[in-house]
């Protein structure tokens, strides 16, 4: 899907809101400092052309502490802020109307009463005002790891709770950018992009009926996989030693929308099935409850490897086999002898 309404154009600075005071374990920020393209740092120093201004308010990376680092939240939600402001949510968001005499979740406190201020009050004062709302992290983006069955506070994601059809100051819907964490140029691509989109310098970030960036989740981890080869020649892992496909080991990648495979983690390296991880769906709507028990073999696993073991795979792996020798071997007309054996066939001779 695609929105209709454009975000303003124009804008030459931004700050940007990050709060992981949703149910978090901050592993979200932790992975986007590892991200180069393009890094943090470059986007909040200026490196990048063309971007607004940044300015970063994020806890784990913030010199303010307590009430200095709040000012700022403080003045978006009483919208007095001095430049239009991008809200990143990471954690799971608890249900508050479930909580009996406390708070599931807060952030500081409340200026008027002084008790502490939830998470959810936060999101209602700032959602509506931000330029773009963006869920960082499977949990923000679709409940996560917190929002399994059996948990006591209600937890849901972002969508759910501001509803599917919200819409922020700039015409935009909930952005999800999942992972467990998030892979982190994922994250920061899709900021560069919002951030030119504020600028006037890139059309309306394109997403997917799950709010998702199409360019980043619109491919399975199986199509980008190094091992895909060997599950179409029917070559299975039994163990996590072997470098053959591992969706007999529990892997879940055929289904499941994520580029770690072709991006990697950091600079090209890494990604779970790249290092001998099995895929676990971190970033699908579905994770965790759809997708236990792990490391068991996947529905339909076993049907699809056992056509392919039985039949299809050992013939291709022989006819490959066959093919490979051949190639293997220079052409017969590469040689040191007083004699041309190319086939090279003059189309005429003359002195």
């Amino acid at each position: 899907m695609t929105t209709e309404t454009a975000a303003p154009s124009g804008v030459d600075e931004v700050h940007i809101l990050w709060t992981s005071e949703g149910m978090s374990c901050d592993g979200d920020t932790v992975s986007v400092t590892a991200a180069s393209l393009p890094s943090l740092e470059d986007v909040v120093l200026g490196a990048i052309p063309g971007l607004p201004k940044v300015h970063l308010h994020n806890k784990v990376l913030a010199y303010e502490t307590g009430e200095d680092f709040l000012h700022a939240f403080h003045q978006a939600a009483r919208g007095e802020l001095d430049a239009p402001f991008v809200l990143v949510v990471e954690g799971s968001i608890p249900n508050e109307n479930i909580n009996g005499e406390g708070y599931w979740t807060s952030m500081g406190n409340d200026p008027d009463t002084g008790e502490p201020r939830p998470l959810n009050t936060w999101l209602d004062l700032l959602a509506p005002k931000a330029l773009a709302v963006v869920a960082i992290g499977t949990c923000a983006t679709y409940g996560g790891i917190h929002a399994m069955a059996g948990n006591p506070t209600g937890c849901m994601g972002l969508a759910d709770y501001l509803g599917w059809d919200f819409r922020s100051a700039g015409g935009l819907p909930v952005i999800n950018v999942p992972g467990c964490p998030v892979q982190p140029d994922n994250f920061m691509e899709t900021l560069t992009w919002l951030l030119y989109q504020a600028a006037g310098m890139a059309p309306t970030i394109p997403l997917d009926d799950q709010l998702r960036p199409t360019w980043l989740f619109g491919k399975t981890v199986h199509e980008g996989c190094d091992r895909a080869a060997y599950y179409e020649q029917g070559d299975f892992a039994k163990d996590y030693n072997s470098p053959k496909c591992q969706v007999k080991v529990g892997c879940w990648g055929p289904v499941v929308n994520c580029n770690v495979t072709k991006r990697g983690w950091m600079d090209g390296i890494g990604g779970c099935p790249n290092v001998g991880g099995i895929c676990i769906a971190c970033t699908m709507p579905g994770f965790p409850d759809k997708f236990m028990p792990f490391m068991d073999e996947p529905p339909g696993g076993s049907v699809s490897s056992a056509l392919l073991s039985s039949t299809y795979g050992p013939l291709v792996r022989s006819l490959r086999a066959i093919t490979n020798r051949t190639a293997n071997h220079e052409p017969k007309w590469r040689h040191n002898r007083s004699e041309l054996t190319s086939g090279y066939a003059p189309r005429w001779t003359g002195r």
